[in-house]
């Protein structure tokens, strides 16, 4: 059942449009994404779908009866009520058909009822069916169900009985979310719902709503969010929609797997246009072959001409680099502790930080992490202990807070007055690059937005050449394909990084080890997120297999036989979670030299590369040495995966 519908949807301002022929599609059920960069219409639109602006043309359909709940960025509970009594308030109904159920039941036992027995059947099939509705409507678990979602977002007990007035902005945005999911709406309208949110209510969040009864339609800057949620995406670009099956990562390849093929297709036409055009140039004047350059130039005319394929051209372009190698050991943190003069945060730290490692720095909100990275750089002391930088460490530092900019400045002076020798254009040229062009550097900084602060930081910290980075939540209000970028320039650094980050899908592609901190101190994972969490996961998984053993032993009830079975399942485990650890490796190396694959076929169509047999022959033998790795991975990956299913089988 299809519950909204945007048909050739066109928003403008003046002469300039903003989008236009946008389709949009939400069925029951349907989990999809809207992306797309900064400034390209995605909250203009979302407000189109929800009536709350009119379209300049098309139209919205919803179905009718649909119930619609809107989350807009940075939303905001405001009430007098406690937290408690305002998410009661989603059950108001509820709680009157409970009030009008133990009204009934005080009449049921009255004397004079009991005597008037056509009273008391009215009464009693009145009773009887009020509590089947309030039962089939969960009236006997809701308030159960409301401190499952309020502590899920952070708010335990202790919380229940605060006045939402008294909330920060951040707990108000998220109890805003928290209220909405309590009323399940048919479809769910979910504008940045990530922000305010640490890792562990994301976690939450991302499988709650893979469990949410109605669709859900999700603007969000977080892709490992989007992978988890999201099963299509829309893609706002070139001010128009067009549409992908699959999560976010799926998305990515789709859409570069699409440009391939559109720079093909324009390639081979462009090709056989000036084949025909250069046959008519040479051939129209000859009395000979007039009639067959005739027939091309009609061949050329009736040619539907493919258009360029294009990229939207406003994305932020720039790349880190090194102006000298640091020393091997880069940076160490020996038995330390973080935290102010009467709250210890974290004890004991213990960090090692070797030359081109990639290292982020994980944990829940208030832990230190942020003051751990101050602490290194000697902004704030260490409770106990120090930091000691190696042997030729020039560092670098993002400041999340932004307190490095001077709001008094303008955009150019901003930069120009720490680089006073560099010319005037060469400054315009570098902002240029970061998306601030035109009379956009005479802004003051005071004026500009937290995307565009971000991005003035980043200009600052490409500029200085560093060669250890210190980053302090770097992608915080970049829109994706700003982030994409700044993936992409630190892959490509030749320095050292050590970043604190709440964005999961940064962390994973980015750090080659993960350091959680928490109160107890630190704990170093040899691996991106995705591998720090499955390594949790197995810890956990062991001592919850030791707890029957000391159980056995304790009681000595158990048989021989059952702890041989019980040792037989524990190895058997041991050699699923093996399996699937090398599955997964086997999968990353198929996905890479599936990207190998296709770069050098797009390489190969390149003009200068058709032009030049030798560089032609060199890549196919590299598309050929690259084929064989495929099949020899795919080989193993399926051996593997064999054994795995052998195993589960058993």
């Amino acid at each position: 059942m299809i519950l909204l519908q945007a048909q050739n949807v066109a928003r403008r301002f003046g002469a300039e449009v903003l989008f236009e022929n946008v389709q949009l599609e939400v069925q029951s059920s349907s989990r999809v994404a809207l992306v797309g960069r900064n400034g390209i219409g995605k909250s203009t639109l979302l407000k189109i779908l929800i009536d709350q602006n009119p379209p300049d043309e098309g139209q919205v359909v919803t179905s009718k009866g649909v119930s619609i709940g809107y989350l807009s960025q940075d939303t905001g509970l405001d009430s007098q009520h406690t937290i408690f009594a305002e998410m009661l308030t989603v059950f108001a109904d509820l709680r009157q058909m409970e009030q009008q159920m133990h009204q009934l039941e005080a009449q049921l036992g009255e004397h004079d009822l009991l005597a008037d027995d056509e009273a008391y059947q009215l009464a009693l099939k009145r009773y009887e069916q009020l509590q089947h509705t309030f039962t089939e409507r969960n009236g006997y678990g809701y308030e159960a169900e409301i401190r499952n979602v309020l502590h899920g977002f952070g708010f335990d007990a202790d919380f229940y009985e605060h006045q939402v007035s008294t909330l920060s902005g951040g707990q108000k945005s998220r109890l805003a979310l928290a209220k909405l999911l309590l009323e399940k709406h048919d479809l769910l309208i979910l504008d940045e719902p990530t922000n305010h949110l640490d890792i562990d209510t994301l976690t939450w969040l991302e499988n709650y709503l893979q469990g949410y009864p109605g669709a859900l339609l999700i603007v969000s800057h977080d892709q490992y969010f989007l992978d988890k949620v999201a099963n299509e995406v829309y893609d706002l670009s070139q001010h128009t929609t067009r549409h992908y099956r699959g999560n976010y990562t799926r998305y990515r390849e789709q859409k570069a797997a699409n440009l391939t093929q559109e720079w093909k297709a324009y390639e081979k036409q462009q090709a056989e246009i000036a084949k025909l055009q250069d046959f008519v140039d040479k051939n129209i004047v000859r009395a000979s072959t007039t009639k067959r350059a005739q027939s091309r130039r009609k061949q050329l005319e009736k040619i539907q001409r493919i258009e360029r394929p294009q990229n939207d051209d406003k994305t932020v372009r720039f790349s880190f680099t090194a102006d000298k190698s640091s020393g091997n050991q880069v940076l160490d943190v020996t038995n330390a502790a973080v935290g102010y003069a009467d709250t210890t945060l974290a004890d004991p730290i213990n960090l090692q930080v070797k030359r081109h490692q990639v290292i982020a720095i994980t944990g829940p909100n208030g832990v230190g992490k942020s003051t751990l990275l101050k602490s290194i750089l000697g902004q704030i002391p260490f409770l106990r202990g120090q930091a000691q930088f190696g042997t030729g460490v020039d560092v670098g530092y993002y400041d999340q807070e932004q307190e490095k900019l001077h709001r008094d400045k303008n955009v150019l002076n901003e930069i120009w007055d720490e680089h006073p020798t560099l010319p005037e254009v060469d400054i315009r040229r570098i902002l240029g690059s970061f998306l601030f062009t035109g009379s956009d550097v005479e802004k003051s900084v005071a004026s500009l937005s937290g995307g565009e602060r971000a991005q003035l930081m980043l200009v600052k910290l490409a500029m200085n050449h560093n060669n250890f980075l210190i980053l302090d939540e770097p992608t915080n209000h970049l829109d994706i394909d700003s982030k994409e970028v700044l993936e992409e320039a630190l892959l490509n650094y030749d320095g050292t990084i050590l970043f604190v980050s709440h964005d999961r899908y940064f962390m994973n592609h980015l750090a080659t080890l993960t350091v959680e901190l928490s109160r107890a101190g630190t704990q170093t994972y040899l691996g991106n997120y995705d591998y720090y969490l499955d390594k949790k996961a197995e810890a956990e998984a062991i001592a919850a297999e030791k707890a029957p053993v000391v159980t056995a032993t304790a009681t000595s009830a158990a048989p021989s036989t059952d702890q041989q079975q019980y040792q037989l399942n524990k190895e058997q485990q041991k050699q699923e979670r093996k399996l699937q650890r090398e599955i997964a490796a086997l999968e990353a190396q198929i996905e890479t030299l599936a990207q190998q694959d296709q770069q050098l076929q797009l390489a190969m169509t390149q003009p200068d590369t058709l032009q030049d047999p030798a560089k032609l022959t060199e890549l196919q033998q590299q598309l050929e040495t690259v084929n064989q790795q495929q099949q020899t991975v795919e080989d193993q990956w399926e051996q593997q995966s064999l054994a795995l299913e052998e195993l589960h089988a058993e």
